[in-house]
């Protein structure tokens, strides 16, 4: 079981500059956040041991690859029973492309993300998560003509300020 440890405004801040530079140094993060850096790395160790930080991974420039299709795709389900839930969230999962999913409230269960190769690639995906029958009743596809912005970072200071 992960040990429970209560954040403080210093602790917000080493998250919050770790989201914008997951490569800084120790030595550098503990200036930015008003600490020496002994202190500082026992904070994020601290951090990481309790879960608060999952992971380090690279913001990739897709665009410099090459071209994507994104796809927001609203999905409603036949059934609402745990199972049904179950069944589809794990075989949308195992689609490398479907690299977000949401459980929502409203007119539709599911909210996705897909980026795929093209449209016909979306399509045999969607094509073959209908035949395997994992309790599809409809979808709607939304595709993606241009991104002006999207964030990587979460406010943290501005969501939890008052709550440390």
């Amino acid at each position: 079981m992960t040990p429970r440890y209560k954040l403080d405004r210093i602790d917000l801040k080493i998250l919050a500059e770790l989201q914008r530079n997951g490569r800084i140094t120790n030595v550098e993060l503990a200036d930015l956040v008003h600490l020496s850096p002994s202190p500082c790395l026992m904070r994020v160790k601290k951090l990481q041991k309790a879960g608060y930080i999952t992971g380090y991974a690279a913001q990739i420039d897709m665009a410099k690859l090459g071209e994507t299709l994104t796809v927001f795709t609203e999905f409603t389900l036949s059934n609402h029973r745990q199972i049904d839930f179950a069944r589809f969230q794990e075989a949308l999962e195992k689609v490398e492309c479907c690299v977000e999913c949401h459980l929502v409230s409203g007119g539709y269960d599911y909210l996705a993300k897909f980026v795929t190769a093209s449209i016909s690639d979306y399509q045999t995906i969607i094509e073959g998560l209908i035949d395997r029958n994992v309790g599809i009743d409809k979808y709607f596809s939304f595709v993606v003509m241009k991104t002006p912005f999207s964030k990587t970072q979460m406010p943290l200071t501005h969501l939890f300020a008052d709550k440390v």
